[in-house]
C-alpha cells in the first residue's frame, strides 16, 4: 500500500502498467476539451470527449452504461440502453445546463448533417451533469451553446485536470473536486495489449468515509479543517460522479455494460457508498469499430474479445477509476464562489504536519 506524506509522489493505484499520458486519451482517437467559467458566483463550465475525430452520428461508437444509484439528470440514456451506440461527443456540465448542452449537440449534428430528423434519424445528444450549485450560481444557467462548441473545438490528446471545464464547480469529500483522469495497459492471454482509460467529474463523497489509496484519512482531514474554521458538514452525501471508461477493446455493448459496472469498484474503494442523493454513472466505449449510420454501409466484421478474457480489463477499470478520481482531488485548485463559498484544496492540506505521515 502505497505511503502519503507530505514527501511522498502521488500515489500510483494497482499493478497495471500506466498508459503514456496515464489519461483516457491513451486509448488512441480520444479527445477531451474544456471550456470554463470563472467569474466572481459564476464557476463552472463544460468538457467534452470525443471518441474519435469523425462524425460519431454516421460512425456510432459501441457503448453501454450503467446507473450505480440514478439521482440524476442527464439525457440519452434510454437510446443508449436500448441501440448500445453513442451518436454524439459525451458532454459533461452542471446540472441546470444539461438542455442547452443537449441543444448544442443536436443543432452541431444538424449542421453536419442537414437531413437530420428529416430525411435521417434524429439524433440522441449525450449530456451527464452533477451539481456545483455550492460554488457556482447555477440558477445564472451561465453555459450557453457556443460554450459547448469551444470545448469540442479545444479537445485534443493533452488536457488540463482538476479545477476546469465540468469541473470548475465541484466539490468531493467537502474538498475542491473536478475532473480527472487516468490509464492502466493489459496484456491479454490471446497476446493483445488493450487499454482501458477513465475520466471522472468527481462531485460526490463525505469526507468522514474518504480513503485516499487505501489510507482512511477523512476524519484527519475534517479535523484539520476544522483548526481552520471549515468545519465539515455532517449532512448527507448529496453529490453525484460520472465516470466515463474507454477501450481499444473489441467489446460488444453487453461487454461495455460489464465494464463499466467494474468502475463501480474504484468508486468504492475511494469511501462512496453511492448515497441516497447521490448520481451515479458509468458510461463505457470502444473505439475497436464504428456501427454505420445507413444500412447500405457494410458493418464491422469484428471479432470480438471472449468474456473469458475480461478480467485484466476489469482490473484496468476499477484501477483507472480510483486513479482519476485520486486526481481529479489531487490536481484540484480551491475555489472561492457563490456567497463567498470556499472549497480547500486537498493539496493544500497533505503538506500540513498534522497530516504526516498519514500511515
Amino acid at each position: 500500500m502505497p505511503s502519503l506524506t507530505q514527501t511522498s509522489p502521488l500515489p500510483f493505484i494497482g499493478h497495471l502498467l500506466q498508459g503514456e499520458r496515464n489519461t483516457i486519451t491513451d486509448v488512441a482517437g480520444v479527445t477531451v476539451g474544456h471550456q470554463t467559467l470563472s467569474d466572481g458566483a459564476v464557476q463552472t463550465g463544460v468538457t467534452v470527449i470525443r471518441p474519435h475525430a469523425g462524425d460519431p452520428f454516421r460512425d456510432k461508437v459501441p457503448a453501454a452504461a450503467v446507473v450505480l444509484n440514478g439521482f440524476g439528470k442527464s439525457v440519452g440514456l434510454v437510446q443508449l440502453a436500448e441501440l448500445g451506440v453513442l451518436e454524439t461527443p459525451i458532454a459533461l456540465t452542471n446540472t441546470f445546463s444539461v438542455g442547452t448542452v443537449a441543444t448544442a449537440q443536436i443543432r452541431q449534428c444538424a449542421a453536419a448533417n442537414p437531413e437530420t430528423g428529416r430525411a435521417l434519424p434524429t439524433v440522441n445528444p449525450l449530456v451527464f451533469e452533477c451539481n456545483d450549485g455550492f460554488l457556482n450560481d447555477i440558477q445564472r444557467m451561465a453555459v450557453t451553446e457556443a460554450d459547448y462548441l469551444r470545448a469540442f473545438d479545444a479537445a485534443a490528446v493533452d488536457f488540463a485536470q482538476g479545477s476546469v471545464g465540468a469541473g470548475r464547480g465541484m466539490s468531493s469529500f467537502q474538498l475542491k473536486g473536478g475532473i480527472g483522469s487516468a490509464s492502466r495497459r493489459v496484456s491479454s492471454r490471446d497476446g493483445g495489449l488493450h487499454t482501458v482509460g477513465a475520466l471522472v467529474l468527481a462531485n460526490y463523497g463525505r469526507q468522514p468515509q474518504m480513503l485516499l489509496a487505501g489510507h482512511a484519512v477523512g476524519e484527519r482531514l475534517a479535523a484539520l479543517q476544522a483548526s481552520r474554521n471549515a468545519a465539515v458538514s455532517g449532512e448527507p452525501e448529496k453529490g453525484s460522479i460520472i465516470i466515463v471508461v474507454a477501450t481499444d477493446a473489441p467489446l460488444d455493448a453487453r461487454q461495455l455494460r460489464r465494464l463499466a459496472l467494474r468502475a463501480g469498484a474504484g468508486l468504492a474503494r475511494t469511501g462512496s457508498v453511492f448515497g441516497h442523493g447521490s448520481g451515479d454513472i458509468v458510461l463505457a466505449f470502444s473505439t475497436a469499430y464504428t456501427v454505420p449510420d445507413r444500412v447500405e454501409r457494410p458493418m464491422p466484421a469484428v471479432a470480438m474479445l471472449h468474456d473469458g478474457l475480461l478480467d485484466g480489463l476489469f482490473q484496468a477499470a476499477a484501477d483507472s477509476t480510483e486513479q482519476a478520481i485520486l486526481h481529479a482531488l489531487w490536481r484540484a485548485t480551491p475555489v472561492t464562489g457563490r456567497d463567498g463559498n470556499h472549497r480547500a484544496a486537498l493539496g493544500e492540506l497533505l503538506p500540513a504536519s498534522s497530516l504526516s505521515p498519514l500511515v
